[in-house]
């Protein structure tokens, strides 16, 4: 295979950004062959590429090598496994699924053979990458804490109300836990390690008419010790975001773009042994990390799934690894719901069953 024929199925706000950049040939070694959606007006200025009203049909077609998938997200787990019984390699957006039980199904059904990813953009950006290389080297030796202020995923009424299904537990499934922050759920677990107790407490509908959450504050523990706290909002301005981890040598803080180190010149567990003072702190240096590369975002995700097809490059965010975010996402509510801390690995059946529920009682 000299060119990977791409098809994009949902051209919503995110499809259709896919589908520009594809047709555009910002993706060396890829095409955009074709794209689906249930809307036909959605698929408007996309003259000269194949156009199909049902998604079946499209990965039916023979048409296509892989597909980008980026409809609402109940429709990821169907339309992933349909496209892998077909042959066909898998881009699928966050979440790759709704639910854990769903995300594991996904990832059984994989195929050997076939490419299968996910869009977890914030795995290309310079400061969360710097951070995983000092954390996997020991920059701030044993781990004690992390803390992610993410306030600033300010929406409107009017985002939520521009689709029926958005803002339902019928029809996405959850709130800002699994349209906006899977993709800082994915990062505690690739920077931590998946947390192994997890008591959150959620908001349904505080700031929007919505009936699922947009506020979010929740307490992990991680294996080790580490403990993590974590607070997301889509009703606050002008928000923040600002992630801290804590070590036993330091700390790292990313914010705005900057990428701050703190290195003790002891360990801060030495230190409170030796020293005879009531108030005094360790010595300490901070310094500026310098950030290398740009983030290539979506775009570097796609071009990073094309180049495995084409030449077997390892994955930026292999979509198994995606059911961590997943899963942290349903501890979080499973806990909010039941007013209890929850263990994980999560009970997958537990939470469908609770879910399900919510679903019944759904307006959508």
């Amino acid at each position: 295979m000299k060119k990977v024929r791409l098809g994009v199925i949902g051209i919503g706000n995110m499809g259709r950004d896919h589908a520009k950049y594809l047709a555009a040939g910002a993706v060396k070694g890829a095409e955009l062959a074709a794209i689906c959606d249930i809307r036909p007006e959605a698929m408007q200025g996309f003259e000269g590429v194949a156009q199909f009203a049902d998604p079946k049909k499209l990965i039916q077609s023979g048409q296509i090598d892989a597909v980008l998938i980026a409809t609402p997200h109940y429709d990821h787990t169907t339309l992933c496994i349909l496209a892998m019984q077909q042959g066909l390699h898998l881009l699928v957006e966050k979440p790759i699924s709704v639910t854990k039980q769903d995300a594991l199904e996904l990832c059984k059904a994989a195929r050997k053979g076939l490419v299968f990813s996910s869009m977890f953009i914030f795995r290309t950006e310079p400061g969360y990458r710097k951070m995983k290389q000092m954390l996997e080297r020991g920059a701030l030796g044993r781990l004690q804490r992390l803390h992610w202020s993410l306030t600033n995923w300010l929406r409107s009424d009017a985002y939520y109300a521009s689709s029926s299904w958005r803002a339902t537990w019928k029809g996405e499934g959850g709130g800002i836990l699994l349209n906006q922050a899977p993709h800082n759920l994915d990062m505690i677990s690739w920077l931590m390690g998946q947390p192994t107790k997890v008591r959150a407490f959620c908001h349904f509908g505080k700031y929007h008419p919505i009936e699922v959450e947009d506020e979010v504050s929740a307490y992990m523990e991680f294996k080790g010790g580490a403990t993590g706290t974590f607070v997301a909002s889509t009703g606050e301005a002008p928000g923040s975001n600002r992630l801290e981890i804590s070590g036993d040598l330091g700390s790292l803080v990313l914010e705005n773009g900057t990428l701050t180190h703190v290195q003790l010149k002891e360990s801060c567990s030495k230190f409170l042994r030796r020293t005879k003072g009531y108030f005094e702190r360790p010595a300490s240096v901070e310094k500026k990390v310098p950030l290398k590369g740009k983030s290539g975002m979506h775009r570097q995700v796609t071009q990073n799934f094309v180049n495995a097809i084409l030449k077997g490059e390892r994955l930026i965010a292999p979509a198994s690894e995606g059911i961590a975010s997943v899963e942290l996402a349903n501890a979080m509510l499973l806990s909010s719901w039941t007013d209890k801390s929850v263990t994980l690995p999560i009970n997958a059946g537990l939470y469908q069953r609770a879910l399900a529920k919510k679903i019944r009682q759904s307006r959508a």
